[in-house]
């Protein structure tokens, strides 16, 4: 799976748990890190371990594995897959942290026409 399918079958396994505040950025124009950055926030903590459960489950199906996973026990719970980081927050750590800010300068993808595909 090439990077805008890893974060596709991201945003879909997110969006179908009814995640909150689902953005993409893509940065790589910007950083060497990775292509996409996926941010979400769930509404409490046990949803925000639902919903990077569904994206690790999915992605798994799908035969791709993450390189590493950060914070499983904490309010920001980040799924590296190398290509694409996900970021799942609980609310008030999203505005602690601010990373829709810090990577404003990357491309906003309208996650609108990733869902209605």
């Amino acid at each position: 799976m090439d990077s805008y399918d890893i974060m596709k079958t991201a945003v879909l396994a997110l969006n179908a748990k009814k995640a909150f505040d689902l953005k993409v950025i893509k940065v790589d124009d910007i950083t060497v890190l990775t292509d996409y950055f996926v941010i979400v926030t769930g509404s409490s903590t046990t949803q925000v371990k639902a919903l990077a459960n569904e994206v690790e489950y999915k992605l798994s199906e799908a035969g791709v594995e993450p390189n590493h996973i950060e914070g499983k026990t904490s309010g920001w719970i980040l799924l590296d897959y190398g290509s694409v980081v996900i970021h799942v927050f609980y609310k008030n750590d999203r505005e602690f942290y601010s990373l829709d800010k810090m990577w404003q300068d990357g491309t906003q993808i309208d996650i609108d026409t990733i869902i209605d595909k």
